[in-house]
């Protein structure tokens, strides 16, 4: 605020930036002096975003990036050389499955080494070679909320000498802080709880100051920050990001109670269910709540999880998550359909899931769609 003199951040869209001497542009790029470069690398209220961000996850810098997969290809293409490796599960979203198991492989000559067994830190460390770079987790993961160790694999990561990177989009940082845990670098998508309201597509990078300015560096080959704009409309929803988490979780947490005891429901993956495996894990990683996003497997299976989606009435049909109004998605179909069905099987992505993100609405008005829906199986 004392920046600009303005109670709001204001939207500066300008490309580039006047110097009051030949040098400037000098002392700015190598950090000796405050000030913006060229819109490629830096803006006003970008910045204003990647402090908040930084303060948010504790960590000392960030970089906000166009998308959150562009954040996944910077930080793998940092890290890592062609012949060079990592270590990840197949608990990761979508898109992120098909760069590191596909893409990446095959364009960058980057591999990756599955652990087979994510609940079992000497499954981690048996996948660890000499050509190992980096550790990758995303936790809670989507979509079936599987829960990683972040303190037990920081550790595991620290004594090989290599950095764990953590995916921090399911819950964000109001509800779990892996820097704090040890990890050394997490990575967000800002389109989901973020902003809230699916009107931005971004990503974000947190992690030290020597990290963010190397790929900072790095960013300017391979694209640019993230648009001003988009800046600028997470920066709103921010200011009420412990008001919606809050209510995301408390919601998701009485609709994972019903779908529970519900007779066509086989399986709740939410952390605040009994049977959820990983609970005293999750609670201790999330002391405050576990998020907006569930997911149920429905009897029938993939005829079963169509006939409850169609059916739904105030729930819409989105390939996306993390918004005010409750969506769902079929992830065999949508989001996951890249992976084969035995890998998916292998995560528990069976053809009767369904991705469930709970909204902010009457918590019973959304049980009430979704008892309708199950009553057409």
């Amino acid at each position: 605020m004392n920046l600009f003199r303005s109670y709001a951040t204001p939207l500066i869209q300008s490309a580039i930036y006047p110097l009051t001497d030949i040098d400037q542009y000098t002392r700015i790029v190598q950090g000796l002096e405050p000030g913006y470069d060229y819109g490629r690398n830096s803006n006003p209220t970008v910045d204003v975003l990647q402090k908040r961000l930084a303060a948010l996850e504790g960590g000392e810098r960030c970089l906000v990036t166009p998308s959150g997969m562009h954040a996944v290809f910077l930080l793998t293409s940092h890290f890592a050389r062609p012949g060079d490796e990592f270590v990840t599960s197949y608990n990761i979203f979508g898109e992120a499955y098909d760069f590191f198991f596909h893409w990446g492989p095959e364009h960058m000559g980057i591999k990756p080494r599955l652990v087979k067994n994510p609940g079992d830190l000497k499954d981690w460390e048996r996948q660890i070679t000499p050509k190992t770079r980096f550790i990758w987790a995303e936790t809670p993961s989507n979509p079936t909320l599987f829960v990683t160790d972040i303190a037990g694999l920081a550790e595991l990561a620290h004594a090989h000498n290599m950095p764990l990177i953590v995916d921090n989009t399911l819950v964000t940082p109001y509800l779990q802080n892996p820097l704090k845990l040890g990890a050394d670098v997490v990575v967000l998508s800002l389109t989901k709880f973020l902003v809230g309201n699916g009107t931005v597509v971004g990503g974000a990078i947190i992690g030290k100051d020597e990290l963010i300015r190397e790929l900072v560096s790095d960013i300017a080959h391979v694209g640019a920050i993230g648009s001003p704009f988009d800046a600028w409309l997470v920066l709103l929803s921010l200011e009420t990001l412990p008001l919606r988490m809050a209510r995301h979780s408390s919601n998701a947490e009485k609709v994972a109670a019903f779908l529970a005891q519900h007779p066509k429901v086989s399986r709740v993956n939410y952390p605040s269910v009994p049977d959820y495996p990983q609970r005293e894990l999750a609670k201790r990683q999330m002391p405050n709540g576990f998020g907006g996003l569930l997911s149920f497997v429905v009897e029938g299976g993939k005829e079963g999880a169509i006939k409850v989606t169609n059916a739904l009435k105030l729930i819409t049909i989105v390939p996306s998550f993390g918004t005010s109004r409750t969506i769902v998605t079929h992830p065999a179909t949508h989001t996951h359909c890249n992976m084969k069905p035995e890998e998916r099987e292998a995560v528990g992505i069976y053809d009767g899931l369904l991705r469930l993100s709970v909204g902010l609405e009457d918590p019973e008005d959304i049980i009430a769609d979704l008892e309708q829906a199950l009553d057409k199986v």
